[in-house]
């Protein structure tokens, strides 16, 4: 795809030093550029913005699987849950995808499903979509198979899962929802508790096969992340094996080792718009005031990464530069993205272009293409 030759003019632009007021900016194809180009637009009444980088989220899922057996065209799917992302200002998405004994929507054979959909799309749409696998630790026979997947998929991200019940399994007992959750794996409930049953036992052996995988990704450039961390010695425990990135800490202590150690750490969009965790552990909000956040994601909802910006400005929490930052370059730099996030010369010509007054997406570019405009900015263009 081809991206404009245009100046935007009259614009509030935030650029790196700051919002700069009925400024201009050009873009030359896929890039940012300083020369001005012979086709001007004006857009006096928006607010253009860095492209949002949305780094982790699973809200795609609902595209791919409207309902149960409705999974036959997953391009399809990918399409429109591209829409989605465009039409929410993301020009950069990560499509977080579970490769999991969970079954259903995260079972290993959907995982390929996903990444074949996706690799088959990727080239017909605007927005960069980058693939994450979601991997849980505790499936010991899966190792073995996991690191040809990932170069079969070229997947540049994995991030570890461990979402089995182990204090009721320890204790012998049933855990919750267990019954719904083998029904939607298309397993017998006896089956589905004696399969958490035997990787319950065989806990001790993870240790041992996540240091050997680690240890290959790292060689392979591939960025990891933990999810969910909870405590100061288990964030230790995966910076020692390189897993940099620690998504969701739900403590307070996970959050400052990270910071301690260096690592990047991503918070849920969701978290600050809804003013805490849904599953009451520690507040994104508190989090990114005391400077433990780098990036902002949509998690499971598309909308909130611009809500979430928008709100930590309003509060008073950050201003404009930097709440935007935790969902334009802040989470760029998590993915190793240095030709994005920001609007300055020789970058990707990603935008986000809001309506000035109701701060609605009006328009969004990524490389230079228009992937979202609604009518009043469109009329613009067309004039």
């Amino acid at each position: 795809m081809s991206g404009l030759d245009i100046t935007l003019v009259g614009a509030d632009v935030l650029r790196p030093d700051g919002l700069d007021q009925a400024g201009s900016i050009s873009i030359t194809g896929a890039e940012l550029s300083d020369a001005a180009q012979a086709r001007q637009v004006d857009l006096k009444g928006f607010l253009v913005l860095p492209g949002i980088v949305d780094v982790h989220g699973d809200g795609f899922e609902r595209h791919l699987a409207p309902r149960r057996g409705a999974m036959n065209e997953m391009d399809q799917g990918v399409l429109a849950a591209e829409a989605e992302f465009a039409a929410n200002g993301i020009s950069t998405a990560v499509l977080a995808q579970f490769y999991s004994w969970e079954g259903g929507l995260r079972a290993p054979e959907y995982a390929e499903r996903v990444f074949t959909a996706l690799a088959a799309v990727r080239g017909q749409v605007a927005t960069d979509l980058m693939p994450q696998l979601r991997f849980e630790t505790h499936m010991i026979d899966d190792y073995a198979a996991l690191p040809d997947l990932i170069a079969r998929y070229d997947l540049p991200y994995v991030v570890f899962n461990d979402h089995l019940p182990h204090a009721k399994l320890a204790a012998g007992k049933k855990p919750p929802r267990l019954v719904g959750q083998a029904l939607k794996a298309a397993r017998n409930p006896d089956v589905h508790l004696a399969m958490m049953q035997e990787m319950h036992a065989r806990r001790d052996e993870v240790p041992a096969a996540l240091d050997a995988l680690c240890e290959l990704l790292r060689a392979r450039d591939v960025r990891m992340g933990s999810h969910d961390d909870q405590s100061e010695a288990g964030r230790s425990e995966w910076r020692a094996r390189g897993v940099k990135i620690s998504e969701f800490p739900e403590t307070q202590e996970a959050a400052e080792a990270a910071r301690a150690g260096g690592d990047y750490i991503i918070l849920g969009a969701p978290n600050v718009v809804r003013g805490g965790s849904h599953n009451g552990n520690v507040s994104a909000k508190d989090l990114i005031a005391e400077g433990l956040c780098d990036a902002l994601a949509s998690d499971y909802h598309y909308p909130s990464p611009r809500r979430a910006a928008l709100l930590l400005e309003r509060s008073g929490v950050l201003d404009l530069a930097g709440a935007w930052h935790l969902v334009s370059r802040g989470p760029a730099d998590v993915l190793g993205l240095k030709d994005r996030g920001e609007i300055k010369p020789g970058l990707r010509a990603d935008l986000t272009i809001l309506e000035a007054d109701s701060k609605r997406v009006a328009a969004t570019l990524s490389g230079g293409v228009v992937s979202y405009m609604n009518g009043a900015i469109a009329a613009r263009f067309l004039r």
